[in-house]
């Protein structure tokens, strides 16, 4: 039977019984948290003073004994047999590699020796090069049920010049410690097993008097439900208190039926506005180079230009084709406003590309590309979309302070299309960069903020991704990459 089915007096018994359960396990763990930090502060600490101890065996070694140079090629000469003595010393697994991270020596002669990272993570190396007098703590890691934890420092030389790197393997053995903690765990859990033995007598007893009086309310409340239409609660006799609870309660339903009409309303009419803003913002987007189309070709027509009939062509072409893209928009809206069905073709990208930017007049954008042909299955109409968006967007950011720049470029990386817009504009503010592919974001004063939330459905649906990079008053750069195939 579950929890939501039960009477108001078996979940009053219910929760009496789970508020001791609960806080008897909030206190076993805030137990073995305690314990486990101190643990760890005791590791922590421990490490260091090995590492301390280390670094000092080692800088006497160099500084005062050893008899080859000091140079990074020699360290494995000099720390041949020194490493062993310094290891046993200390008990604890010492490992030395260049500044490059490249492994040189080790003092484990176990079969975990065959594990050794033969060069070392970028992070380790970062972190080391931020500041040669600081060190570097690893992650923990497990290997046959036993934590390990590695430390990084820089070998320097007697004029405190970097010639390596000292990685020291701390084992964290914590036998002790867990079997202090088994103990008082044992006793705390006798303590409360008796505890709960009380408290279930004693909740018992008080469930069944406080619900004596409400047991019929408890039963409608549980047949409350919000999709359908509730009875009201009839009672005779009733108290005070009662009463004035069933009257907040009739109430309620009465207000909830009328609230379930209003907001049945409400989102219909949402979804309705919703829908009309995208497929108004889907239709402006090929108005607008139609527009530049009709308006190029009206300044630029020459009946006498040999080529007149090659342009007409190329002027026909561009409309037809905006045209149809807001035909199939349209004919989606009337079967419940979806967008335009995918329809995959191989394309050649640098073409529909070179296509999509000759419906911009602006002198300063370059378009750039490696290959003459790089063919990919998508949607030409909606490929289309996907540049002319971010192309507008560019124009739209153009700062006033300096001449204007935008540049195109398609090539191929690790068998990924790419396609970046960069342009030298206003930038993107850094509280406005993780809200810019939200629908209907938008920091201009037109437009609905649907287009870089639109481009970035389609780009997810052919399985690729869209980031940008952008610095305020320098410009911005969106690069768009999809899977070739």
């Amino acid at each position: 039977m579950k929890l939501a089915r039960l009477s108001l007096r078996s979940r009053i018994f219910a929760y009496m019984i789970l508020l001791i359960l609960v806080s008897s396990i909030l206190i076993a763990l805030v137990t073995i948290l305690q314990y486990r930090e101190q643990s760890k502060d005791y590791h922590d600490d421990r490490l260091e003073r090995k590492e301390d101890q280390v670094r000092a065996n080692v800088k006497y070694l160099i500084n005062r004994e050893t008899t080859y140079e000091v140079t990074t090629e020699n360290l494995q000469y000099i720390f041949k047999y020194e490493i062993y003595k310094i290891s046993d010393v200390h008990n604890i697994t010492i490992n030395i590699y260049d500044l490059e991270g490249e492994f040189i020596l080790t003092s484990d002669t176990s079969i975990r020796s065959e594990g050794i990272v033969e060069c070392l993570p970028a992070k380790v190396l970062n972190g080391l090069q931020k500041d040669y007098e600081s060190h570097f703590i690893d992650d923990i890691i497990v290997e046959n049920n036993v934590e390990y934890q590695s430390s990084y420092t820089i070998i320097e030389d007697a004029k405190s010049k970097p010639i390596g790197i000292l990685n020291l393997q701390y084992e964290r053995v914590d036998s002790f410690t867990n079997k202090e903690l088994r103990e008082f765990l044992a006793r705390l859990g006798l303590t409360y097993l008796i505890m709960l033995v009380i408290a279930v007598i004693f909740a018992y007893f008080v469930s069944k008097y406080i619900t004596k009086s409400l047991k019929k309310i408890g039963e409608k409340l549980d047949q409350t439900r919000l999709n359908k239409r509730n009875e009201k609660i009839i009672v005779d006799n009733a108290g005070e208190e009662i009463y004035n609870l069933i009257n907040a309660y009739n109430g309620m339903i009465d207000e909830l039926d009328e609230s379930a009409v209003k907001l049945a309303k409400s989102e219909r009419e949402q979804a309705w506005r919703e829908m009309a803003k995208q497929v108004a913002h889907e239709i402006k987007n090929p108005l607008t180079p139609m527009r530049l189309t009709v308006q190029s070709f009206q300044r630029k027509f020459d009946p006498e230009d040999p080529d007149i009939l090659q342009k007409v062509d190329e002027y026909s072409k561009t409309l037809i084709q905006q045209i149809d893209t807001m035909s199939s928009i349209a004919s989606a809206f009337s079967n419940f406003a979806k967008m335009p069905a995918q329809q995959n073709e191989m394309l050649n990208i640098v073409e529909v590309t070179r296509l999509a930017m000759d419906l911009f007049n602006e002198d300063y954008i370059n378009y750039s590309y490696e290959e003459e042909e790089i063919i990919v299955k998508f949607d030409r109409t909606q490929l289309i979309r996907v540049i002319t968006n971010l192309v507008k967007n560019a124009i739209q950011a153009i700062s006033e302070e300096r001449t204007p720049r935008i540049d195109v470029r398609v090539f191929e990386h690790n068998e990924s299309v790419m396609i970046t817009v960069k342009d030298n504009g206003i930038g993107i503010t850094k509280e406005n960069e993780p809200k810019i592919f939200e629908p209907k974001f938008t920091t201009k004063s037109s437009g609905m903020g649907l287009g870089l939330g639109m481009v970035k459905n389609i780009v997810e649906t052919y399985d690729g991704s869209i980031t940008f990079t952008s610095e305020e008053n320098v410009g911005t750069t969106f690069t768009v990459s999809f899977p070739k195939t």
